[in-house]
């Protein structure tokens, strides 16, 4: 789920106001595991509750392991002063990679970003879907996601169940489920075993997805940045351009 080459930062779940930049998480909420607690395992469907028991535990500033349309990733409330800066901690890795951004839908993602008319080709077509975009941030979005603070990646995932979380939660940074420079893991008990930092991750079953295709419109023209489940010619051919290299790196 990570964003290679981008950098990122954001605002307020929902576009509601800017955040304060890390600010502190006073106290230990209800959803943060620590003091060697394993991460709770709840089916997504699980009724009731499965969905708001996770939307509490990112409320409360808790890291949260939720299934995709591709892998399984972390994730962590924008709404949360500090909370996606543990994403970097549960991993195991520096703050070199901007961590994406899982939204419910285009109108979410407008709140953050500047989309243009590009990304919002390519949002009709691949949303939701297996695409990242990573896109100039709007003013005021200024929680630090790692690397550079006026760019953000951005998806809408395909699986209706983390669309549902999306509309509950709000937009989540996420990064995926494993330890850094290991596979991202496929199933919910993998992500359990990963880090005590996990208060609570959501069981859809084993995983089999590839990675999403991230695409940079930051730039005169547009740059495949990592290649994945979508083809680099298929992306050019809705935006109409010519073919162009990916991205070095």
């Amino acid at each position: 789920c990570d964003v290679p080459g981008a950098r990122g930062a954001t605002r307020r779940a929902g576009g509601v106001g800017p955040m304060r930049s890390g600010a502190p998480i006073s106290g230990e909420p209800e959803g943060r595991a620590s003091g060697g607690a394993r991460s709770r395992v709840l089916p997504i469907d699980a009724a009731p509750g499965g969905l708001d028991d996770a939307a509490r535990v990112l409320g409360a500033g808790g890291v949260v392991g939720i299934p995709t349309d591709t892998v399984y990733g972390l994730a962590a409330s924008l709404a949360v002063p500090g909370a996606p800066a543990q994403l970097f901690g549960v991993k195991g890795r520096p703050e070199r990679v901007a961590l994406p951004v899982l939204v419910a839908d285009a109108a979410a993602a407008a709140d953050l970003a500047d989309l243009g008319p590009a990304a919002e080709r390519l949002a009709v077509r691949f949303w939701p879907g297996p695409l990242t975009l990573v896109l100039r941030r709007r003013r005021g979005v200024e929680v630090e996601l790692g690397g550079d603070p006026t760019t953000i990646g951005l998806r809408v995932p395909a699986l209706d169940a983390t669309r549902s979380l999306l509309r509950v939660a709000g937009p989540l940074a996420t990064t995926s489920a494993n330890r850094h420079g290991e596979p991202p893991a496929t199933t919910a008990a993998a992500v359990a075993s990963l880090s005590e930092g996990v208060a609570l991750v959501l069981d859809a079953g084993a995983l089999t997805g590839s990675p999403s295709s991230v695409v940079d419109l930051t730039g005169e023209a547009p740059r495949l940045l990592r290649a994945g489940s979508l083809a680099w010619e298929e992306i050019l051919a809705v935006l109409g351009g010519a073919h162009l290299p990916p991205a070095a790196g």
